[in-house]
């Protein structure tokens, strides 16, 4: 049969010079026979009726049977509705031909009238067909009618070509048959292709295979990396901690370091400081020399000194001679100096000339400067009060300007005193001397004015000596007495 089909698309004879429908109801159709599927309440078609009665009788049994099956829903059709028999053509009514029905027939005259019961009763039957294979009940209006018309149309226009297509490729076949020799290529190259197809199943067990083992294996790579990461954490854990111990050391490092620089700035300063320097500080004032700053010396009236400040400054300078022997543990011999400031003054002790034995120079304790007589042999009671040294004092001061010709008088106490002053420098200066050429190291001075210059060379032999050589009275040939 399809073969012997022409596959001629049946065209559509159905036109009219409107839309036999709206839109709307067109869009409604197509949504709803979308989805449609086969009809979900099944209807009960009653068979065929032979031998009908008379029209009224055939009417009431159309009617009574539409009525007793409750599955059915109905329109009921008057006379003026019923379609003449001329207008049912394949199994459906054409709604163009109604306007013609009413029209009598020209053509035949001869022919009978038609029935009306078999007329209602094959419409009937044709509904019920209808009805039975959807859930929409028929019949239905003019517009449904054209909806279904052209969906039924487009379906046969799709099976038209699908029936063509069919038929070209049965004859494209039938006029493609393989030769024997065709065959046995086709054969061979299956043949070959299957056995290709075992090799490339095999080879892909084997890539299977060794895509399992690498699966694996990177699994135990992601289980290390994670074992590491986790170590990885805790050495930088580990490693802040220790950033944050290093940190704290380090800055109490630096904090030490800057105490020890403080320290060790504040020590060499102190080494440097020379507590008798600020205690006896040397210098001068135009022609006279100064002891913290009190001027010491005399000049013609215009330029003279008082000699409260005089004294003053010879009391500091004794003081400072104290001073220094006491520092380098030095003796003076027959002489003990006691600094009382403005009233500071000397004894001088001198044995009787009469004693048989040398004397001994007293000794001075190296503590208070006094002045005690040496450890002799224990005399006798006899000889003891004449043996005993005896004590001269001598001032270092002035009372101030006396009247003519008695000033020379009384300055003479003030001579002796700066005599046995001057003979004490002489023979500190003397020990310095010895101590430096002996090769004994000498202790600084304590001060940095005129005894600097006798003890600052320490170090070398021979270098150390005082810068005017004194003896008794003078100073470089220069007398001190004031007498």
């Amino acid at each position: 049969m399809m073969l012997g089909s022409r596959g001629n698309t049946v065209e559509p004879t159905t036109s009219t010079s409107r839309t036999p429908y709206q839109v709307e109801r067109k869009e409604l159709y197509d949504r709803a026979s979308k989805d449609a599927s086969s009809p979900t309440f099944k209807r009960i078609i009653p068979p065929a009726r032979h031998g009908l009665g008379s029209q009224p009788a055939m009417a009431a049994s159309a009617k009574a049977g539409l009525k007793d099956n409750p599955a059915m829903s109905f329109v009921m059709l008057t006379d003026s509705q019923v379609v003449p028999a001329q207008a049912i053509t394949n199994g459906y009514e054409n709604p163009r031909s109604k306007a013609n029905s009413s029209k009598p027939s020209s053509e035949s005259p001869d022919a009978d009238p038609p029935n009306l019961s078999q007329q209602i009763q094959s419409t009937t039957r044709l509904f019920e067909i209808l009805s039975a294979r959807s859930d929409i009940d028929h019949p239905v209006c003019t517009e449904c009618t054209d909806l279904l018309l052209s969906q039924l149309q487009s379906r046969l226009s799709s099976a038209t070509k699908e029936r063509d297509a069919y038929i070209s490729f049965l004859k494209s076949l039938k006029t493609s048959i393989p030769t024997p020799s065709q065959l046995q290529i086709a054969q061979k190259s299956l043949a070959e292709t299957r056995a290709a197809e075992a090799k490339a199943f095999c080879d892909l067990l084997a890539l299977e295979k060794e895509k399992a083992d690498l699966d694996a294996e990177i699994a135990s790579l992601e289980a290390e990396s994670l074992a590491l990461d986790a170590k990885e954490q805790d050495f930088w854990r580990s490693r802040n901690a220790f950033a944050l111990t290093l940190s704290e050391f380090q800055n109490d490092r630096d904090a030490l370091n800057a105490a020890y620089d403080h320290d060790a700035q504040q020590l060499e300063r102190l080494q440097r400081t020379n507590v008798y320097n600020d205690c006896f500080c040397i210098s001068h004032d135009g022609h006279f020399g100064t002891i913290n700053g009190l001027r010491l010396g005399r000049l013609p009236p215009p330029q003279n000194v008082e000699w409260a400040e005089i004294n003053a400054a010879l009391g500091t300078a004794a003081l400072l001679l104290v001073t220094v022997a006491e520092k380098l543990d030095f003796e003076f011999k027959g002489y003990r100096i006691k600094p009382l400031g403005s009233t500071s003054h000397l004894e001088r002790f001198e044995l009787p000339p009469s004693s048989s034995s040398p004397a001994t120079p007293p000794s001075q304790s190296s503590s208070t400067g006094t002045i005690t007589p040496a450890p002799t042999a224990r005399p006798s009671p006899t000889h003891s009060l004449s043996q005993r040294p005896k004590t001269q004092t001598l001032d270092l001061f002035s009372s101030g300007d006396l009247p003519l010709g008695a000033g020379r008088f009384l300055h003479r106490r003030l001579d002796a005193g700066m005599v046995a002053f001057l003979e004490c420098i002489r023979q500190l200066g003397e020990f310095v001397e010895d101590s430096a050429a002996a090769g004994a190291p000498v202790p600084e001075s304590p001060n940095s004015a005129a005894p600097r210059s006798v003890e600052s060379q320490t170090a070398r032999p021979g270098i150390v000596k005082l810068p005017y050589p004194i003896k008794k009275d003078k100073i470089s040939d220069v007398s001190i007495k004031l007498a």
